[in-house]
């Protein structure tokens, strides 16, 4: 995998951008200029980052796994320290699927029905590979979204959910703030 270089990265004209930014050249980025990345942040081959007006932010310490995408008109949010697996699918935006209005992007909005929400994983989330996240979701602190789950709402803090309909399994341990902490400790070390 070949990374675009850090001005490759300010070429593409993002909103913000921290340090340590990891893209893979295979990514797909569309208005960047609604795109905030943070500090410590790696974005694998084949992601698509397709923001809309309300925008894409992405915080520190996150990482995007191939084949991702985020994709919508309302604002998608990924805290700190989020982990979004393989072929992840977050969407801000989604067609009617009832047929009260017309789908595809060929199609002129006039006749369309589309539903916007805006999407938040809160700090410490983790979303597990072929997962979807549809507009409204917000993962709360610390949770853990299994592999080939759909979430469409807001899923407590700190529990592990899966499936489709989604369901609570058990609660996580909150042990990962320690290392949350020796990590922030750490860093500040190397700045000083």
């Amino acid at each position: 995998m070949a990374f675009l270089t850090r001005n490759e990265i300010e070429e593409l004209g993002f909103k913000k951008v921290g340090e340590n930014i990891l893209i893979s050249d295979k990514a797909s980025i569309y208005n960047a200029r609604n795109i905030t990345l943070g500090s410590n942040v790696r974005v694998d081959d084949f992601c698509i980052l397709s923001a809309g007006k309300s925008g894409i932010e992405i915080g520190n310490f996150v990482h995007i796994g191939a084949y991702s995408s985020l994709l919508g008109a309302e604002k998608i949010t990924l805290e700190d320290f989020v982990g979004v697996s393989l072929k992840v699918s977050i969407f801000s935006s989604s067609d009617d699927f009832m047929g009260y209005g017309m789908s595809n992007p060929t199609v002129p909005d006039k006749y369309k029905k589309v539903k916007s929400l805006p999407v938040l994983l809160k700090k410490h989330s983790l979303v597990g590979a072929h997962s979807v996240l549809l507009p409204g979701a917000i993962l709360g602190n610390g949770v853990a979204l299994g592999t080939m789950s759909v979430a469409s709402s807001e899923l407590e803090d700190w529990n592990f959910y899966t499936g489709h309909p989604i369901k609570k399994i058990v609660r996580r341990s909150k042990k990962l703030l320690d290392k949350e902490l020796e990590l922030i400790e750490e860093f500040a070390k190397v700045s000083l």
